[in-house]
């Protein structure tokens, strides 16, 4: 009877060999085990979105301050070493603004403008310091901040041998504790556990009137790997 290795990924299903009956399988004696680790890594790469939103009854004015604040932002960034690879604005967006009557039409009071910026920055101990740039610039809200890793291949192959390392501890101290022994390995199931999450920060509006902003640290990112494993026992 072949053994049988069988990966199933986000996109693939693959076995690298025929895969034994249920019925066949149960010919002889199995232990199953499953290997599950964590590991807990720090961000290297920072992403901060940024918004300004102007208001006023004239869309020339409200298109002015906005282009104002991103040019203004822009500016100190890249006076602050941040290149202009590593910035990206947004189109402005205008929408008029009514105010509804129950029964009249509704009135054009004035117009709304808003603008995004997103910087990604290396050095995520900068995080506080380009938010603050921002507010002195007039952008006045936060959007997303996400802490991420810049390459997280070696993150994830570190978890995935813990994973099978917890998997084989588990085997042979079962395996020990019931007078067992092990032949080797029968069946291996591995499910893919997709992208890393980054740590991530929702929007709030910044206190632009005062001059004092929210506080932003990054924390660990948790990377989690499972295997299942089928041992097949000496008779």
């Amino acid at each position: 009877m072949k053994k049988t290795l069988t990966a199933l990924g986000v996109s693939a299903l693959f076995a690298v060999t025929a895969q034994a009956s249920s019925a066949q399988a149960n010919e002889f004696p199995t232990l199953d085990t499953t290997g599950v680790a964590e590991l807990k890594v720090t961000p290297d790469t920072a992403v901060i979105s940024v918004e300004v939103v102007s208001k006023g009854k004239d869309p020339r004015y409200v298109k002015g301050a906005s282009d104002k604040a991103v040019a203004g932002f822009i500016k100190r960034l890249e006076a602050a070493g941040v290149k202009r690879e590593q910035i990206e604005s947004a189109n402005l967006i205008i929408n008029p603004e009514y105010k509804y009557h129950k029964d009249a039409e509704p009135q054009l009071i004035g117009y709304g403008a808003n603008r995004r910026v997103t910087v990604r920055i290396t050095d995520v101990s900068r995080v506080n310091e380009i938010v603050d740039s921002a507010l002195t610039e007039g952008i006045n809200r936060v959007g997303n901040i996400s802490f991420e890793l810049s390459d997280d291949s070696a993150a994830r192959a570190k978890v995935r041998e813990l994973a099978i390392a917890d998997a084989k501890s588990k085997a042979e101290s079962l395996a020990q504790g019931f007078g067992a022994k092990i032949q080797g390995v029968w069946h291996i199931r591995y499910y893919d556990q997709g992208p890393v999450r980054p740590v991530m920060y929702k929007a709030a509006m910044m206190e632009a009137d005062n001059g004092v902003g929210q506080s932003y640290q990054s924390g660990d990112i948790t990377l989690s790997d499972r295997v299942e494993v089928t041992y097949r026992l000496k008779d």
